[in-house]
């Protein structure tokens, strides 16, 4: 589990530890989807680093991102911003938007991303 309670301020973005990006808040919201579902970062396959949302990644990362292969998604991936807990990809992909450790909601829309973020 990651702990997310060290805040930092920088031109106007709360900082993160361990969330990279241009984070909002401490349940991971950024500029771009700061919904009250949008409660998830994504860890990059490219780089391991969490970051919100891929727009984030693109803005802010100095290289590309990269999916990750079906053959990993056995891999804690995604960090639910509302309890802090990790979870493989298989788990975020099965969970139905919710949390399975807090039963935070997800925003459902995220599916629209998916192959920005994993094999398909």
């Amino acid at each position: 589990m990651i702990q997310l309670s060290c805040l930092a301020f920088k031109k106007d973005v709360i900082l993160i530890k361990n969330v990279k990006g241009k984070t909002i808040d401490q349940e991971t919201r950024c500029v771009h989807y700061h919904s009250a579902k949008d409660i998830i970062s994504i860890k990059f396959y490219c780089c391991e680093d969490y970051y919100p949302c891929h727009r984030c990644h693109e803005e802010t990362a100095d290289h590309s991102a990269k999916v990750w292969p079906q053959k990993l998604f056995n891999t804690k991936a995604i960090l639910c911003g509302a309890c802090h807990n990790e979870l493989s990809v298989t788990e975020y992909l099965s969970c139905k938007s919710r949390c399975p450790h807090c039963q935070a909601a997800f925003n459902p829309r995220c599916n629209l991303h998916i192959h920005l973020y994993f094999e398909v």
